[in-house]
């Protein structure tokens, strides 16, 4: 028998059998898509993730109170020890550094913000003229908070669109007091929209100067130094020069933390990394259950077709012939399975992201070849066994099979 002889009865038999084989196929077709799928899920977070840092402005160093263990985590210093980062770290930052282009103190509080008679529990973050640039945030009305509003400690507030809404509607907000806490701060600017980044919303934010934030909430302490690096080939110089200045300030301990984009993208790809990993073995493993699918059925066809192997080898089939023409079958429905589960993840990514904006999807062509290069080794994998057990019936007892 030739080859193209054994594909046309391998396609014959497959073809009397239509539901039989599409059910075999479900399952490969299952596990395929669910990889693909999964993986376009990660690849798509990753690529989220990426967008959202770089829109939050490049070259980013974030310098934070306590110290980060690359091995153990957080770890909280010890009253004793611990020195808050302070309005004067940021501005000696700037001044004495060369790679910086600038270091912006930044306050994070929460209070009730008033006008007339709406209110609302809002974010108040405290910032000088310059950390609007360094985020690529713009106003759409009015102007942004300047260096004389911070020097002298200035009540005045930008507020985001969300917070302008639902305190003032369709009215415009300039020139208006709003109560923050216990005080009052005249409206200048109105944020333009921006949505969510990261888990940040910041359509509902108050921006208010740094220095009129910690004399609104009695302290000195800052939530962290937002610092804009010259050039990305300047970073690691940047980070070094900054230790060593707040190093010498904090009497010799290192009790901060500075962190770069990169790094965060790092910690962020490795969960998502871990996760995909994770999730497309729980997925592969539908794809083995659908291969010792392909591997039950087989062997069924084999026990039903006993006497047509007979025949074939009475009529001068080899060993040989027998066991390339149920490999063929086997192997027919991994991969026709494999490229209709190729076919259902490659549309389902494209839809999900319409119905479900939260979840991005990349379709990756090495997740597509990995998954049918995985679903034909499946149908050859289980389709060994039953096409060998087929090609070794004796023709005579074969002949005999009821």
């Amino acid at each position: 028998m030739d080859i193209i002889e054994i594909i046309k009865v391998s396609k014959d038999s497959l073809m009397s059998n239509k539901v039989r084989s599409f059910l075999t196929m479900l399952g490969v077709i299952i596990g395929v898509a669910a990889v693909i799928l999964l993986v376009s899920i990660g690849e798509g977070a990753r690529t989220y993730i990426h967008r959202e840092l770089s829109n939050l402005g490049t070259n980013i160093l974030i310098v934070v109170p306590g110290k980060t263990s690359a091995k153990g985590g957080f770890h909280p210093p010890e009253a004793s020890t611990i020195r808050k980062l302070v309005y004067d770290d940021a501005v000696i930052i700037k001044r004495r550094t060369k790679h910086i282009a600038d270091a912006v103190p930044v306050f994070f509080g929460s209070s009730k913000i008033k006008h007339l008679n709406q209110s609302r529990d809002n974010s108040v973050v405290g910032v000088t003229e310059t950390y609007f640039d360094i985020r690529n945030l713009s106003v759409e009305a009015g102007r942004f908070i300047s260096e004389s509003d911070v020097d002298s400690k200035r009540k005045i507030a930008v507020l985001g669109r969300t917070v302008k809404r639902d305190l003032f509607g369709d009215k415009n907000a300039l020139g208006a007091l709003v109560s923050v806490g216990d005080s009052k701060y005249r409206v200048i600017g109105v944020m333009e929209k921006k949505g969510v980044t990261l888990g940040i919303d910041f359509d509902d934010i108050v921006f208010i100067p740094t220095t009129s934030a910690q004399e609104l909430f009695d302290t000195d302490r800052l939530f962290n130094i937002t610092i804009k690096v010259k050039s990305a080939k300047e970073i690691k110089d940047a980070i070094k020069e900054i230790k060593q200045i707040l190093i010498k300030r904090h009497a010799g301990k290192e009790d901060f933390t500075v962190m770069s984009q990169d790094e965060m993208l790092g910690v962020m790809k490795k969960v998502l990394n871990i996760m995909t990993a994770v999730l497309s073995g729980i997925a592969a493993i539908s794809l083995i259950v659908g291969g010792i699918g392909i591997m039950n059925i087989m062997l069924v066809s084999v026990r039903e077709r006993t006497r047509e192997i007979g025949v074939r080898k009475a009529l001068g089939a080899k060993n040989r012939d027998i066991l390339l023409q149920f490999l063929i079958e086997s192997m027919t429905l991994s991969i026709i399975g494999g490229t209709g589960g190729i076919i259902f993840a490659g549309i389902a990514s494209f839809v999900i992201p319409y119905f479900v904006e939260f979840l991005p999807t990349h379709l990756a062509l090495w997740s597509i070849i990995l998954a049918f290069v995985f679903s034909a080794a499946v149908g050859i994998f289980f389709g060994v066994y039953p096409a060998r057990k087929a090609s070794l019936y004796d023709p005579i007892t074969a002949l005999r099979y009821e």
